[in-house]
């Protein structure tokens, strides 16, 4: 029996295709063929579980491929996020909030879940494996760079001092300073890494591409925009975001170089030839996406009190 609102219905479906010069007849015969979708079919389950390809034989590789998996899928869905606020029909104080709350909790499942990098692996065998890796380093992380591109003023990922310098330059000027080319050069002749050399060569177009893209509706940007009292709801979670971002994530990736790196009297190098103890501590860093929601204390002490200074 075809109810009024399954007529509706079919009413409705003929009308879509029609409009797209298409028969509604074959796309039900299509229907009527078609097997019942399944849960591992929807993900993509068994294309899933063989992306693991480690190096070697050595069993705790796995985890090390699978939790940055998990880690580059969060930055996706973060990606996604900024893009729903800087690019909204209308940026409100709702829209900002829906998709912040969602950031942030994509950062504090990342930096609580980094205890499986941190103590979830066995340290011989990481310090076996990881010489298969060369050069490849988690400092390649595109997706990553990409959510500091479309977070803040392009200028802010400039180092502090060359900061200023750089305030009228333009996108690309700017971007061949950004802070983190000169965390991935060579410590004996200050030649850039061959890690720095392949992320380059990939990114740096796609970059720039970004950078423009965002210039007017980064994070930063957008929230310049809002009205001031839309400004008060959103202020606590940028500085959540902030934190998360610039503090807590590098802080939980220095612990995890300790755990695994520290070694006396000299500290073993990163696969990517970089200085991590200089890198990685955020207090060295000092990169801040929204500077104006912080006090001058808070920025001279940026990252300290997170590491127990």
């Amino acid at each position: 029996m075809v109810t009024t609102e399954i007529a509706d219905k079919i009413k409705r479906l003929e009308e879509k295709y029609a409009a797209m010069g298409q028969n509604l007849s074959s796309y039900l015969d299509g229907l009527l063929y078609a097997d019942y979708l399944t849960y591992w079919d929807y993900i993509q389950l068994d294309v899933l579980l063989n992306l693991q390809h480690p190096r070697t034989p050595i069993p705790d590789e796995n985890i090390f491929i699978i939790y940055h998996q998990i880690t580059e899928l969060y930055f996706k869905l973060t990606l996604q996020a900024i893009e729903q606020i800087g690019f909204a029909p209308e940026r409100t104080a709702t829209v900002f909030t829906t998709q912040l709350k969602r950031i942030n909790n994509y950062f504090r499942n990342l930096i609580h879940s980094f205890e499986i990098m941190v103590d979830g692996m066995d340290k011989d065998q990481f310090l076996q494996f990881r010489m298969a890796l060369l050069p490849a380093s988690g400092f390649q992380s595109g997706q990553f760079r990409m959510i500091e591109i479309c977070s803040t003023r392009l200028v802010n990922l400039v180092y502090e001092p060359q900061r200023l310098a750089m305030e009228n330059s333009d996108l690309k000027t700017v971007l061949d300073n950004i802070y983190w080319r000169s965390g991935a050069t060579e410590l004996a002749t200050g030649k850039k890494t061959l890690t720095l050399q392949q992320f380059e060569k990939k990114y740096m177009g796609p970059f720039l591409q970004l950078a423009t893209r965002y210039e007017n509706c980064n994070l930063q940007a957008a929230y310049r925009q809002l009205p001031e009292a839309d400004k008060a709801i959103v202020l606590p979670l940028l500085k959540e975001y902030d934190l998360n971002i610039n503090v807590r994530w590098p802080l939980m990736h220095y612990k995890s170089a300790v755990r695994y790196l520290h070694k006396k009297p000299e500290d073993i190098a990163a696969t990517g030839g970089t200085n991590w103890q200089q890198f990685l501590p955020p207090k060295n860093k000092r990169i801040v996406f929204f500077p104006e929601l912080w006090t001058e204390e808070e920025l001279n002490n940026w990252g300290k009190l997170a590491m127990g200074e």
